[in-house]
């Protein structure tokens, strides 16, 4: 399995679509059209990258954003001109549980080093226990955990915000 960036077609956006929206929605994770569409916008402008798990098709991507492009609320634990931050993990059923996510997350992490990001950001309810192991293991501490009723709709209704320096790895 190849885990990398690439220049994206029109193909590889429906297909991460598909993904996203077939394999990712679950009580804990929140995705809207409006998400998926400013993400894909974000890549398009240049502002975000996808990294991509692919053989002969995607099996899953994570989308990884730069900069001032990053969520205004990460400014509260950084300057936003030094950041990055992921968004969405995604992995097709059909590839779960073979550490490609955590093969994502460490990819996003050298791509952000590479555009001279001092850290990483990324969010998860807080019960997501596949999504806490996943991050653990790529070593992402929490930093926050707050109240999100807008965005988590189940159990604790809490967000954890987790960050890894590009530093240490």
């Amino acid at each position: 399995m190849k885990v990398h960036s690439r220049l994206l077609n029109e193909t590889d956006f429906k297909q991460m679509r598909k993904i996203l929206l077939r394999d990712g929605p679950n009580e804990w994770n929140y995705i809207t059209d409006e998400s998926i569409d400013k993400q894909f916008q974000l890549i398009r402008d240049g502002k975000a990258l996808a990294v991509l798990a692919e053989e002969n098709e995607i099996a899953g991507f994570a989308i990884l954003i730069f900069k001032d492009a990053c969520p205004s609320m990460l400014g509260k634990y950084s300057d936003l001109s030094t950041i990055a931050y992921i968004n969405d993990v995604v992995v097709s059923m059909s590839h779960s549980g073979k550490g490609i996510g955590s093969s994502l997350l460490q990819k996003a992490i050298v791509l952000a080093q590479n555009e001279q990001c001092e850290k990483v950001y990324i969010e998860r309810h807080e019960e997501n226990l596949a999504s806490a192991g996943m991050m653990r293991k790529a070593s992402f501490k929490v930093i926050d955990t707050f109240h999100d009723p807008k965005k988590r709709t189940t159990g604790s209704r809490n967000t954890s915000v987790l960050v890894k320096s590009t530093q240490t790895f």
